[in-house]
């Protein structure tokens, strides 16, 4: 099952995996909203070099800044990206980004974060960067060669470290452009899922990040770490303790040693305009949908909600990096210059040149299988319209081969339940890469829905193409034998040659159906109704096309199976195998909202 997949890439900064695999072709793509030109011949500023410049926090700690500069006299806007992914191995890709800037007359500052590279300290993951950034920012303010106007630049863990330092406001930075950027704990994995620890496949991250420079792995079977119990001590499974890992399981629900790595909770606090950037296929995306939404809707300065705009592509986590995605082409218009989106937005904001980014429509998205690239108004779409898919089944559902499950408009009647045995000692895959590299892409899921324990529901083949671009929520109405447990759902995209392509999946963890921070096992047998976030997407059905929906209750090692025992989360080495029954009839309508976009008439709002 190792198809597809994309990239839990370092940010801008190497790692960056691009992955490909045979052609499963779409229709063609197109550009519906024109690009912006080349920028006209700017300075050719030539680049000076300063390496390992002493930035002082405001503890005493000192780290390491490489400083890339116009060689002329002056005063320069300033461009900061802080990252653990150790600024010595900078990537061609990333000079190049860093030459392109310089030459523009921009001052390019790469810092490594505490503990990591050349810097000083102790790398705490995610603790730590709130405090750092705010000082590194205001650091480059003061330099010789800076006009005052700071921006930040960077991807995954690098977006995440430009959330921590804005919501402490520092006075000087101005423009922020985060990529792919990690979320609050408990949303994505990394720090703590859904299910209230973090996956085994992040144990590959917190293995790789757990030294000054960035650790080895080549002689670790990951697929067999991955199997060990209990989640607690699989990174000596991997060959190291690391406290980082493990101070995650005294806390296994949101609460008040969780707070200073939060940020999602305080967008009322930043000042930057901030331009939001991801992947349909990034397995952070839900962090820049969430920024982008609460900074349209928390900030208290309505000049800060309008200096927000969101760009969405069809890419994995290492966005930008190629039109395929495992066997997914989107077409010759699916890369992008992102180095000219970025440079007219620092542009806007740090030189204060009016070349009308601050006029253009706040979000621009590409409509998956066909529909190309165009701008909106808003998001979530105003003209989107809810609607509900209910599921159907004669209890025969499981298996897509001999499936008969159904998904419909039409809300359930009198219909028996459908049931299946979940065993945490085999769980349901999920098909990814053995690494954090990538979690899941465009994948085929045929041979998952072959097994038992997967309930299968499908629409009849659409006779007209059906645009779903929004979020996704799953509705269930079940019971299990267990005292505690999960369900996960996928929405799939049926190809008519029987390809089955994930579209966007979600898990939750029945202790936690009330919220994080309020755990509470369920009683065997009683029927509860489980709200299931399955992030967004945005796709064109074609006319042939079916929409499916899979249940399960595992997504192994995207998500940590559940042992269903009811014990304390990641510290069980035994499992129990749970009945789970899924209900849809008139009392117990289970469905599946879609977003459901009509085509636009008329100008954008």
């Amino acid at each position: 099952m190792r198809r597809g997949g994309s990239a839990f890439s370092a940010g801008l900064l190497g790692l960056a995996l691009i992955t490909g695999g045979c052609l499963h072709s779409t229709a063609p793509m197109r550009s519906e909203v024109p690009w912006p030109a080349s920028r006209p011949a700017a300075p050719a500023y030539a680049l000076k070099a300063e390496y390992d410049r002493r930035v002082a926090m405001r503890d005493g700690v000192t780290l390491s800044a490489d400083v890339f500069r116009p060689d002329a006299p002056g005063t320069f806007p300033v461009i900061l990206q802080r990252t653990p992914y150790v600024k010595a191995t900078l990537s061609e890709r990333s000079l190049a980004r860093i030459r392109y800037f310089v030459s523009r007359g921009y001052v390019f500052v790469v810092m490594d974060v505490r503990g990591r590279g050349d810097s000083d300290g102790r790398f705490s993951p995610f603790r730590q960067e709130g405090p750092d950034g705010y000082d590194a920012v205001e650091w480059c303010a003061a330099q010789p060669w800076s006009s005052g106007r700071v921006g930040t630049i960077g991807g995954s863990y690098d977006g995440y470290v430009q959330w921590a330092a804005a919501v402490l406001a520092p006075p000087h930075l101005t423009a922020m452009i985060p990529m792919v950027a990690c979320p609050d704990p408990f949303v994505d994995g990394i720090q703590g899922g859904p299910e209230g620890t973090p996956p085994p496949l992040m144990v590959y991250w917190y293995s790789l990040t757990s030294g000054r420079q960035n650790q080895g792995s080549a002689g670790t079977d990951w697929e067999r770490v991955y199997r060990h119990r209990p989640l607690r001590t699989m990174d000596a499974a991997a060959g190291r303790e690391i406290a980082a890992w493990r101070d995650m399981f005294d806390h296994p629900q949101l609460d008040a040693w969780w707070e200073p790595a939060r940020y999602q909770n305080k967008f009322d606090r930043v000042r930057a305009a901030v331009l939001h950037v991801s992947g349909w296929y990034d397995d952070e995306q839900i962090g820049t949908i969430r920024n982008f939404t609460g900074m349209t809707q928390a900030a208290i300065d309505p000049a800060v909600r309008a200096r927000q705009k969101l760009l969405m592509g069809p890419w994995p986590h290492n966005i930008n990096s190629g039109t395929m995605i495992g066997t997914i082409d989107y077409g010759p218009t699916a890369t992008i210059d992102l180095n000219t989106y970025c440079l007219r937005w620092f542009d806007r904001w740090l030189k204060e040149i009016d070349n009308g980014v601050d006029r253009e429509p706040p979000v621009r998205i590409f409509g998956m299988a066909g529909r190309g690239w165009r701008d909106e108004g808003e998001w979530p779409i105003a003209r989107m319209k809810p609607t509900r898919w209910y599921l159907h089944g004669d209890g025969r559902s499981a298996g897509a081969s001999g499936a008969r499950g159904v998904l419909s408009i039409a809300a359930p009647e009198s219909e028996p339940p459908d049931l299946y045995q979940y065993d945490p000692a085999n769980p349901t895959p999920f098909i990814t890469e053995p690494t954090s590299a990538q979690v899941g892409g465009p994948d085929d899921y045929r041979p998952v829905e072959s097994r038992a324990d997967v309930l299968v529901y499908t629409s009849q083949p659409l006779r007209d193409d059906l645009e779903v671009c929004g979020a996704v929520r799953a509705t269930l109405y079940a019971a299990s034998t267990a005292r505690d447990t999960d369900f996960l759902a996928r929405l799939i995209d049926v190809h008519p040659d029987g390809f089955a392509q994930r579209l966007c999946d979600g898990l939750v963890r029945a202790r936690f159906r009330a919220g994080m921070d309020l755990p509470e096992l369920i009683e065997p047998g009683r029927i509860y109704a489980f709200e299931i976030d399955c992030w967004n997407t945005c796709q064109s059905f074609r006319a042939g096309h079916r929409i499916r929906l899979e249940i399960c209750s595992a997504g192994f090692p995207a998500h940590e199976p559940n042992p269903n025992t009811g014990g304390p989360l990641g510290r069980e080495t035994e499992s129990v195998v749970a009945t789970q029954t899924i209900y849809h009839d008139a009392a117990h309508p289970s469905s599946v909202l879609l977003p459901i976009v009509p085509p636009r008439t008329g100008p954008p709002s």
